[in-house]
């Protein structure tokens, strides 16, 4: 039977039904433009100002009422993302400029978050970049712009926050012309337009010193219309819908997030569900029950008129539709090619809560539940996978990076589960007999006060400088190679080191052979001997053997890391010890002793703390750091297992 053709000229195998399939219709090639709408996502480094800018494209285009209230960064609609100051999914709007529809999709700043930039740019026909005009292209930069350039769209290049006091909008220029040289853009994507902007105040020009003086963002949106295609299509081709998204609704339950391709439908239609790994699969057939289009933060009907080519619209009706899948014509189902995402560099260890207080502080406690939820991620997480372990109450999970898996964690702790989470660890892959493990390329702004000190960091974690410029201002940046394991801890590190002033960003840069072993932390633990309840009289005594991560009054138990030691080594420690009484009493005897208060560590900093023999413990009240194996003789063997095995080693 002869191949299908696809979009993009791919063949695959038809899909046929039980029945003779019928013979393909004979269709028009001439293709057509949705003149009346523009399709874009706006992507950029973390805190260049996507969503701020989205914000004010929403203010002008009318999508608000004159006296409506209306909170900064609307499109971050998760407490998470409000928190944290970034965005972890890529949603999508519209608003109307003139006659034109404008779908914006927001994505992620953060590498970690890669799967959301990819499978929003499916949707798209040009992008935005944002640069920050003081900091200029960081790594995310050219994650997200190597991601537009691989997809072949036209960039329309916006130098944001130019009325900053440090602002240099030229070097950034040439520092953008130099990324798109460095991604090996051609001889057309390197022609891009640029637009300075102020995203705040809602002004563009196409000047910087224009921008005070600009009434609105009218420029930008007038460069978008301009050099931004409008979406193509054939005429008469059957139907083609690719779903990029998911989402939810209390009424009508899964959406699937579409971008239609080929083709018209409307509300009640019966459609081919292809699914994107069931190549040898029939399609089924599904009816869509509701088909929703977007009007600035707000779905609405499609309307009789249903949605055509180039149209971003949510379907109901297909409860397990999964990202990747296509909906296509029943009388001719040609399959999109689904999305995919680059692979997993990161995974730690997902389980129930095994520790002596389990079951105290959460509501979700069994591993059926654990597992439920781990599933549904992977529903709506094209970057995240899960896979079993030697153990049936835990589980793998791996992601793009530490971040992403913290956010997954932190999620599921608000959601009221308790959990035992393990160190992350980096995956490896064999090339040619070698082991290889993922290296990242990391970009530093530092004071040059602290340039050797953090120079030796770096070195000592197997680091590669690359490149290092002064901008003249005290502050130099540094351009580095480094193993992702030797990232683990590091950002707390560098704070200490640089007091607070170090900024770090990296991204995925590819694989290298194996570098060895790296020694990410220096101290080790202080370790809990006993269960009970912490006292003061203890702990003043253990606050100068290193740092506390507990006050007194609080719950341990034998083999909990009650704080970080002064030496490399652990040490167990009784946190509970009370002072013996006497019948001599002194209202002074501890009047120049003061407890200092203890170390309290989020979730990030506990993951980044970790050593292989530790995990963390994760209630919705708590994080407690423990080790793997509780009793302490159990670890003592351990210890004295590795020394033998080693000494053999070295004996052989």
């Amino acid at each position: 039977m002869p191949p299908c053709t696809v979009a993009g000229g791919k063949p695959v195998a038809c899909y046929q039904a039980r029945a003779p399939a019928p013979p393909t219709p004979a269709y028009t090639t001439r293709t057509m433009q949705r003149a009346d709408i523009r399709n874009i996502a706006i992507v950029a480094h973390v805190d260049h100002g996507k969503t701020t800018l989205v914000d004010a494209m929403l203010r002008q285009s009318g999508a608000f009422r004159a006296n409506e209230e209306v909170a900064e960064r609307v499109m971050d609609s998760t407490d998470l993302e409000r928190e944290k100051g970034i965005t972890i999914l890529a949603k999508n709007t519209a608003v109307r400029y003139g006659d034109l529809t404008v779908n914006i999709v927001d994505t992620p700043g953060h590498a970690d978050f890669g799967g959301e930039v990819e499978r929003a740019l499916t949707m798209v026909d040009g992008v935005l970049l944002l640069v920050d005009a003081s900091e200029g292209p960081l790594p995310q930069t050219r994650f997200v712009l190597r991601k537009s350039l691989e997809a072949g769209l036209p960039v329309v290049v916006v130098v944001n926050k130019v009325d900053r006091s440090d602002a240099r909008p030229a070097e950034v220029l040439d520092a953008v012309y130099d990324l798109f040289i460095d991604l090996g853009a051609d001889e057309h994507q390197i022609e891009f337009p640029v637009v300075y902007c102020n995203a705040r105040t809602g002004q563009a020009a196409l000047t910087p010193e224009e921008v005070p003086d600009a009434p609105d963002l009218k420029i930008l949106f007038d460069l978008l219309v301009e050099h931004i295609p409008a979406p193509s299509y054939v005429e008469d081709h059957p139907f083609q819908a690719l779903v990029a998204n998911l989402d939810a609704s209390p009424y009508v339950g899964r959406l699937a997030i579409c971008r239609i391709h080929q083709g018209w439908v409307r509300k009640g239609d019966t459609v081919a569900w292809c699914r994107q790994f069931a190549t040898d699969e029939a399609p089924q057939r599904a009816r869509i029950a509701e088909l929703y289009k977007t009007k600035a933060l707000q779905r609405v009907d499609a309307g009789p008129q249903g949605a055509g080519p180039g149209d971003i619209v949510a379907i109901a009706g297909i409860p397990d539709i999964m990202i990747g899948d296509t909906l296509a014509d029943p009388a001719d189902p040609r399959p999109l090619p689904g999305v995919r995402v680059d692979e997993p560099a990161i995974s730690m260890t997902i389980g129930i809560n095994t520790a002596p207080l389990a079951g105290t502080e959460g509501s979700k406690v069994t591993a059926r539940l654990v597992k439920g939820r781990l599933d549904a991620e992977t529903v709506g997480n094209v970057s995240v996978r899960v896979m079993p372990t030697e153990r049936p109450d835990t589980w793998e999970v791996q992601g793009r990076g530490e971040l992403a898996l913290a956010i997954l964690v932190e999620l599921m702790r608000r959601e009221g589960f308790e959990l035992t989470v393990g160190k992350p660890q980096v995956l490896t892959k064999v090339v040619d007999g070698k082991l290889y493990e993922p290296v990242e390329r990391v970009s530093l702004d530092i004071p040059e006060e602290h340039l050797g000190t953090v120079t030796q960091l770096l070195a000592s974690r197997r680091g590669r400088m690359e490149h290092i410029v002064s901008h003249g201002t005290g502050w130099a940046r540094t351009d580095w190679l480094v193993p992702s394991r030797a990232l683990i801890g590091l950002r707390s590190q560098l704070l200490t080191d640089t007091k607070g002033t170090a900024q770090l960003h990296h991204v995925l840069d590819g694989w290298e052979p194996w570098f060895g072993e790296i020694r990410t932390r220096q101290n080790g633990s202080l370790v809990a001997d006993r269960r009970g309840k912490t006292a003061t009289y203890a702990l003043l005594n253990l606050q100068e053997r290193g740092t506390l991560f507990i006050g007194p009054g609080e719950e341990v138990y034998e083999g909990m890391v009650v704080g970080e030691n002064a030496r490399r080594e652990d040490m167990d420690v009784n946190p509970t010890k009370e002072r013996k009484l006497t019948n001599m009493r002194s209202s002074t005897a501890e009047e120049l002793v003061r407890l200092s208060p203890p170390s309290t560590l989020s979730l990030e900093q506990a993951l980044e703390f970790l050593r292989e023999d530790e995990c963390a413990e994760v209630t919705p009240v708590s994080v407690r750091l423990r080790k793997v194996v509780l009793p302490q003789a159990d670890r003592a063997r351990q210890r004295s297992r590795a020394r033998d095995q080693e000494a053999s080693l070295v004996g052989d």
